[in-house]
């Protein structure tokens, strides 16, 4: 587990694809529950360690993962999160079909498919379904893999793997959403770059970017938007 940022009231971790953020079914190990376990031991505390879950990645995405250490950090950031204020996050995926344009914006009706845990994405709006606006722009490419870095305006379910996918352009190794072949490790080639937001008690501006996963394409893409400047 690599901690990114840490200060008496939040902690912001790099979660690996794989991972879960809170408990399931599955009866996996949470990222939560790792994340409980190095506080207590770092910090010597004794008893039960307090962590609030503020919001998720899928299991197997990568990236920028915060918790609140304390219960007054707790709803104020659950509020930041649900309302969209003072908090922006910047996704980086990985395509090979590249968009028609370089960047726009993406506006989409969506609707929750509960028996096989997708969303599905319509170009109007449609009974069940909740708007889904997200911003990208392709930074880097490669022979034959694009990486887009994207912006969302709203938080919907699987938004970003179901909005590039009705756009043509399915996130690397993610079969759900049309990708022709899985990734090796059972990841999608997702990440939660970057992180800012504003801290819910010291209201100072905290930005954390998330390293992308040790990978070679992961790493060649990222070095491109290096020497480029491409990347935000």
């Amino acid at each position: 587990m690599t901690v990114l940022y840490e200060d008496n009231h939040l902690i912001i971790v790099n979660k690996e694809a794989g991972e879960i953020v809170q408990g399931d079914k599955t009866g996996d190990t949470p990222l939560s529950e790792i994340v409980k376990a190095w506080l207590k031991e770092q910090h010597h505390k004794p008893g039960n360690v307090f962590l609030g879950v503020v919001h998720r990645l899928d299991r197997p995405v990568s990236g920028a993962v915060l918790f609140a250490k304390t219960g007054k950090a707790l709803p104020r950031l659950n509020d930041m999160f649900a309302t969209h204020k003072k908090v922006a996050k910047t996704y980086w995926a990985i395509v090979q079909n590249r968009p028609v344009q370089a960047e726009g914006t993406l506006t989409h009706w969506l609707t929750r498919q509960e028996k096989t845990n997708t969303a599905r994405a319509y170009d109007r709006e449609v009974p069940g379904s909740k708007m889904a606006v997200l911003d990208y722009r392709i930074i880097a490419s490669g022979d034959r893999y694009h990486l887009l870095e994207i912006h969302l305006h709203t938080g919907r379910h699987h938004q970003i793997r179901c909005q590039l996918a009705k756009i043509g352009c399915p996130i690397k190794g993610d079969l759900k959403y049309g990708a022709p072949r899985s990734n090796p490790d059972g990841s999608i080639s997702l990440h939660a770059r970057n992180l800012t937001l504003e801290h819910p008690v010291s209201h100072a501006e905290i930005s954390v970017t998330a390293p992308v996963p040790i990978d070679k394409l992961w790493l060649a893409l990222s070095a491109a938007t290096e020497r480029d400047g491409q990347a935000k």
